[in-house]
């Protein structure tokens, strides 16, 4: 197996709460009594909070609903355990402004807090591939510096800083993880020198498993070792044929052409990596299958992650311990509807895993070499 940072067998399972109004019982569809409200998001992160879930992903869009930062910086108080994992498109904030209002978050959860990094295209305007990664690349550069060193000084294209890094600390989360995607190779470069963890979209293992290698390969040529980690939704039933079941329910509504139009809505519609979900969908089997459980007709409506797992809870356990066995070690899960299929997950698969947060799995390792 390639070099990972968390070589012990567990693994950090996370769960989604949606804030641009896709939550949903009917792919293609958006449920008027599951709009992305404050309300509504907080019921879908409390839930996840109460089944076990460790992180719960908040996206960002242009779009309706909620924006992740401020929505997670108002609903920390109100949950117990759960982190967020904020994503946060780079640039779109000043670096210095963005490092002073995760300090904000940090001290309203506690510390309990995640950044999902984003090179997406900002809404209205097109960059180069380079200018997005270059920008990402000199942001997170500037924020790792005001977390762990007692000045920043940067000279970079897109920003040039030279001041004190005392208004960026956190007082709890003292050095915030990153989780970072993306499938092109200056993605790929960015996780190897600044991710904590890679994130992938589902394609079929042995895909998965060259990619983990390739990017453990890179991070090493910068002496790091990092973690990966797998965006895929679930669909969770006590049997593989009630699963089944429900994932041809998902489609009963679906209209080819809405969907078509909902995905093209999405900012990172024409990206490479959704351009690898839609080449895989199109070598499934009749029912959408491109290898056992793992489904890919979610791909028809949303541009990101394209496919499920669909089975049993111990089949679907089974499946993410295969997932383990070549590298991943953190997981982000949804389903449709978000509340709903969280409870089930909960309750069917979540007893057969190893859960840990990789937050405190690094820091009490950390502790135990002092």
């Amino acid at each position: 197996m390639a070099a990972i940072r968390t070589t012990e067998n567990v693994a950090e399972i996370n769960w989604f709460a949606d804030m641009s109004d896709g939550d949903t019982a009917y792919l293609g569809e958006r449920d008027p009594q599951r709009l992305s409200t404050y309300e509504h998001c907080l019921d879908i992160l409390q839930t996840a909070d109460r089944n076990g879930f460790k992180a719960a992903l908040l996206p960002t869009a242009y779009d309706t609903g909620m924006d992740p930062l401020a929505f997670a910086t108002a609903a920390q108080s109100h949950t117990k355990d759960i982190q967020t994992i904020v994503a946060l498109r780079m640039g779109e904030i000043y670096p210095t402004t963005l490092s002073r209002m995760l300090s904000t978050l940090d001290q309203a959860s506690k510390g309990r807090f995640i950044i999902n990094a984003i090179s997406s295209d900002y809404p209205g305007r097109k960059d180069s591939p380079k200018e997005r990664y270059d920008r990402t690349a000199e942001i997170l550069d500037i924020l790792i510096q005001g977390w762990e060193k007692d000045e920043i000084h940067f000279d970079g294209e897109h920003y040039k800083l030279h001041l004190t890094s005392a208004p960026a600390k956190c007082k709890y989360n003292k050095r915030p993880l990153i989780y970072f995607g993306g499938i092109s190779p200056e993605a790929k470069e960015v996780a190897a020198k600044y991710a904590d963890v890679y994130l992938m979209w589902p394609e079929r293992i042995e895909t998965m498993q060259a990619t983990i290698e390739e990017v453990s390969a890179m991070a090493a040529k910068h002496g790091r070792v990092i973690d990966f980690g797998l965006r895929i939704h679930m669909i969770v039933r006590p049997t593989e044929q009630e699963a089944r079941a429900y994932s041809r329910k998902l489609l009963e509504k679906l209209d080819e052409k809405e969907a078509f139009n909902i995905r093209a809505k999405h900012q990172d519609a024409a990206s490479y990596g959704v351009f690898r979900q839609d080449e895989l969908r199109k070598q499934a089997d009749n029912e959408g299958f491109i290898e056992p459980l793992v489904w890919s007709y979610v791909g028809k409506v949303f541009s990101g992650c394209g496919s499920a797992l669909v089975g049993s809870g111990e089949q679907v356990a089974e499946k993410l311990h295969d997932y383990m066995n070549i590298g991943f070690r953190s997981f982000i899960h949804s389903g449709f509807p978000l509340k709903e299929e969280a409870e089930y997950f909960g309750k069917l698969v979540m007893p057969h895993m190893p859960v840990v947060s990789l937050g405190e799995h690094y820091r009490q390792k950390a502790t135990a070499k002092i």
